[in-house]
């Protein structure tokens, strides 16, 4: 079937489905009921943590948002966000196929959805799971595009801000300073327009995170303030305090010193430079190492790319191993959240007409797979088509064998076949 078929035949789809579900609430979502609340940056320490976890805890009418805050907060760390992305991005750029139940490959269905922003946001409201612990997604038609009516009809998938949500008891706080709230398991969107992925009552993996930033950041503190200190070994100039004009000179001559100053002083005065501290800092960078490698090996399972001093080769490809186990376990739960959660919503709105699942293709080694190919190229014939494939490769033909040394050429043949 050709791209343009497929293209017409999804659109055709989605008009159908949002002619169906015209009634749907659109400017009524939760999503458009969230006050806006401005945050004032404040210092945040273990202190706050607790504080936090206390809210986030309660027997009754917890809340999360002081935590969901720190959240924030702490992920603009600049190696907590790179081992962060490092591993799901990985996730987010696999191709996936969708298939009916006896594992056919429905190529427009897959077409359909692989290029859709929508998808990526539901994919990485399911991956923040593992990080948050709890996602909820309000999916919505577009109504018009920078005032102008859309071409076709568009879905949009918005994740609620964690900070209005309670999912232990199932609450959505249009102002999460306030106590008034909407139980949203008991809307009848709940399932079809609202969709809910993670656990209740786990806090994910930035909870685990939180002590390691912070103390990180206490110690960047103290090493900057010791570079101020200790930096620059402090000058000292030696004379008379008792006479106003030499001490007025002296002054004079400290302040308009530079990298190439230079002054005449009193045989009775002397100037020198006192000598500095002897730590160099290095019981924060040993801090700092630390808190490095512990929000590593929280993420990724290993202390990767960073570790140059201790590092090679060996060492890098079994790290990478690791990481791939647990990019292996994000996608099946991807996988698990589409079958069971995202495709029956799909369904219900009208975008997918019948039930199918969603896959991933299994993952291979490349390299261990081409070493095997090569050994069998030498005894048996290979499909082109799947090397092709599998491989990225270009082979339109096998290559025609030259003739064997010796071997007597007619006038006008060629030597080159």
């Amino acid at each position: 079937m050709s791209s343009r078929k497929v293209r017409s035949l999804a659109k055709k789809n989605i008009e159908l489905a949002a002619k169906k579900t015209a009634a749907a609430p659109s400017s009524a979502g939760l999503v458009n009921q969230i006050a806006p609340v401005s945050m004032s940056r404040v210092r945040q320490d273990v202190l706050t943590w607790n504080t936090a976890l206390t809210m986030a805890r309660k027997a009754e009418k917890p809340k999360r948002h002081l935590l969901m805050n720190l959240y924030d907060e702490i992920f603009i760390d600049g190696l907590l966000r790179s081992q962060v992305s490092n591993r799901f991005l990985k996730s987010l750029a696999m191709n996936f196929t969708i298939t009916d139940k006896a594992g056919k490959v429905n190529e427009e269905l897959t077409n359909f959805l692989q290029d859709k922003i929508w998808v990526n946001e539901i994919n990485k409201a399911i991956l923040g799971t593992v990080t948050h612990a709890h996602s909820v997604v309000e999916l919505s038609w577009i109504e018009s595009t920078n005032g102008q009516a859309a071409a076709e009809p568009q879905l949009k998938a918005e994740l609620i801000k964690r900070q209005n949500i309670e999912p232990k008891e199932g609450i959505f706080y249009p102002d999460y300073r306030e106590d008034k709230g909407i139980k949203y398991r008991e809307m009848k969107e709940y399932g079809t327009w609202i969709i809910e992925f993670g656990d209740r009552e786990d806090l994910g993996l930035m909870n685990c995170a939180v002590p390691h930033v912070l103390f990180k950041r206490f110690a960047q503190s103290c090493w900057s303030e010791l570079c101020e200190i200790a930096g620059i070994p402090p000058r000292v100039m030696k004379t008379d305090t008792q006479n106003i004009a030499m001490l007025r000179r002296a002054e004079r001559m400290m302040k308009e010193m530079g990298a190439a100053a230079w002054f005449i002083i009193d045989e009775n005065e002397k100037f020198e430079w006192a000598e500095a501290t002897k730590t160099d800092g290095a019981v924060y960078q040993n801090l700092m190492t630390f808190c490095n490698n512990e929000l590593s090996m929280l993420f990724n399972g290993a202390v990767m790319g960073q570790d140059t001093k201790n590092g090679s080769r060996s060492k890098e490809a079994a790290m990478q191993e690791t990481l791939q186990t647990l990019v292996d376990s994000d996608l099946s739960l991807i996988e698990q959240y589409w079958n069971s959660v995202v495709i029956p919503a799909l369904i219900n709105i009208g975008v997918i007409s019948r039930e199918c699942v969603f896959t991933y293709p299994e993952s291979k080694d490349i390299s261990q797979l081409w070493s095997m190919v090569k050994e069998a190229m030498q005894h048996y014939e290979m499909d082109v088509e799947w090397m092709n494939s599998t491989f990225s490769l270009k082979i339109l033909k096998p290559k025609q064998a030259a003739p064997a040394p010796g071997t007597n050429l007619t006038i006008g043949e060629s030597f080159f076949v």
